[in-house]
């Protein structure tokens, strides 16, 4: 025997918590389905723990859970599997299968359409048939929740149009109150100048709750400060006989394992601009007041993006110009509400953030001012259980000579979700933008790149110096401005030819890059007349005869 547990994210609207349980009831009475519970996963009671609870203890092993959402975000995609998931961990052998959000749905469509023609038609001409000429003369601002989630936007969009073909409307265009653009009063100004007179707010809700009060707040603000334009704002989907169908109809299509989800624009599945940080994100459960798990829990919709389990990335900003960032790295940046950013990341991005966007900056200048790595970690992992999407922007790739493991460490020691993007590093980006070829066919079958910051002989040193000069390949030195000198002359010590060509490439791909070449034996003074200076990289092998380049600015 299978059960069906309805899932609704929650409310703080009385009224709202009213029309959910008023649905559950209509769906009871129907009688198509031998049992059946409600519950939600926040903010509102009953708690979906005590749905699931209830209809275990009546001897159902095997539940339906019907998401109550009208687009597949967030709540639908990963918030209710979470809690799902925990349900199944508090009773053992509890097993379900998962129905699909509840539109776009041609049902939907024609409750929307009874909504919006009420609305025009006003109280005195109530369930009157319209003339054309009313619809004719009606624009429509269909206005949805609004979401992080791109997929979710689209739908909204997909459902304006929907609605607009064969109604008769003068227009239908979407918008959203909430995390999404455009918002309501940018919707009304926008059919104003088209020509709108008579314009019918349609909130793409199932119930009452804050949300939809918002619309009509604003709403009525714009009517007030337009007083040319008619602007109505219509009732919410709410409790009736055609939502209780297309719940029994996605009851049915559970059961019968005919789910048809779009997966082709799931910003969990697919890299989405703006939203990479969603990709195989880990989902977890909300905490729900009136759950023995989520009573230190207090909930708020205020944080950009509502997303309430933070995480870091740990991302590579290649060598230093703005675009020579990965795709998906700028998107992790783009979506981002704290970045941690070094010296030598891409500066020209920070001036594309968001304006609520926190930038931390650590920066560690070679003989000044440096922000210790205890604090670097300590700022990740405090901003991460904060909620927020956190950026750790670094200059090349952060595991190469970087401590991009360090704080990849330190993030999975305190628990946050960690991500690691590649990026584009100077030891290969600063040759080849000066025109060197690291390897080339019959030239150089390998390249060594070595950190240069502790000099030939330093205890701590882990390299052996000796070795690297009897090889016959490439070299590239990152950090070595202060110890080229002696690294040259412990090279053709120990059997690096002297006349071996060397190129220093200062700023490389900036506006003032310079190229200055040298022999091995003679790159120390050389650097130091041409006043080479950090960020710095030195190539060093026959390859670098493959340049053409002189000393120039």
């Amino acid at each position: 025997m299978t059960g069906l547990v309805i899932v609704g994210h929650g409310t703080r609207s009385a009224a709202g918590v009213d029309q959910f349980a008023a649905l559950v009831e209509r769906v009871r009475r129907r009688g198509d389905v031998a049992d059946v519970e409600g519950g939600f996963i926040e903010l509102s009671r009953p708690p979906l723990t005590d749905a699931v609870g209830a209809l275990v203890a009546r001897g159902h092993r095997a539940l339906v859970a019907l998401p109550l959402v009208l687009t597949g975000a967030g709540h639908g995609k990963g918030d209710i599997p979470a809690a799902m998931a925990r349900e199944q961990e508090r009773h053992p052998g509890l097993t379900y299968r998962y129905g699909r959000p509840l539109g776009p749905h041609p049902l939907l469509h024609t409750a929307l359409e009874e909504r919006i023609d009420a609305a025009l038609a006003g109280a005195d001409r109530a369930g009157t048939a319209l003339a054309g000429a009313d619809r004719a003369g009606t624009w429509v601002a269909l206005i949805g929740r609004g979401s992080t989630d791109p997929d979710a936007n689209a739908e909204v969009a997909k459902v304006a149009r929907l609605l607009w073909e064969g109604r008769g409307y003068a227009g239908v265009e979407p918008g959203f109150i909430s995390l999404a653009q455009p918002s309501v009063p940018e919707v009304l100004d926008r059919l104003r100048r088209l020509g709108a007179r008579r314009i019918v707010v349609a909130p793409y809700f199932l119930f009452a709750g804050v949300l939809p009060d918002r619309i009509v707040a604003q709403s009525a603000e714009f009517a007030a400060a337009h007083p040319d334009l008619d602007v109505r704002v219509a009732e919410v989907i709410g409790d009736c006989d055609a939502l209780a169908d297309l719940v029994l109809e996605r009851h049915a299509e559970a059961l019968g394992g005919d789910i048809r989800m779009n997966c082709d624009t799931c910003a969990y599945r697919v890299l989405m601009p703006g939203f990479a940080d969603k990709v195989g994100r880990p989902q977890r459960p909300h905490d729900h007041p009136d759950d023995p798990v989520g009573h230190h829990h207090h909930h708020g919709h205020a944080h950009h993006g509502h997303d309430h389990n933070g995480s870091v990335a740990v991302v590579g900003g290649g060598p230093g110009p703005d675009d020579l960032i990965t795709v998906r790295a700028k998107a992790l940046l783009d979506a981002a509400d704290v970045v941690v950013v070094d010296r030598l990341a891409p500066q020209g991005l920070l001036a594309g953030l968001r304006p609520d966007v926190l930038v931390i900056d650590a920066a560690k200048v070679p003989r000044g001012p440096s922000m210790a790595q205890d604090a670097i970690n300590a700022a990740l992992v405090s901003h991460a259980k904060a909620g927020r999407r956190v950026v750790r922007l670094k200059g090349g790739d952060p595991y190469v000579f970087g401590r991009g493991h360090e704080e990849m460490q330190a993030c999975a020691a305190a628990g946050v979700p960690v991500t690691v993007v590649p990026g584009v590093s100077s030891a290969l980006a600063a040759p080849a933008l000066a025109g060197v070829p690291v390897t080339h066919r019959g030239v150089a079958h390998d390249v060594t790149v070595v950190s240069g910051h502790l000099p030939p002989g330093h205890p701590d040193s882990l390299v052996d110096w000796a070795a690297l000069a009897r090889a016959r390949g490439t070299v590239v030195l990152l950090m070595a401005v202060d110890t080229i000198a002696k690294i040259a002359a412990v090279l053709v010590e120990h059997g690096r030819a002297p006349e071996t060509p060397v190129l220093a490439v200062q700023d490389a791909g900036l506006p003032d890059q310079r190229s200055v070449p040298a022999r091995l034996d003679e790159i120390g003074a050389v650097a130091a007349r041409e006043g080479i200076g950090p960020p710095a990289v030195f190539v060093l092998g026959p390859v670098v005869a493959l340049a053409a380049t002189g000393p120039s600015a």
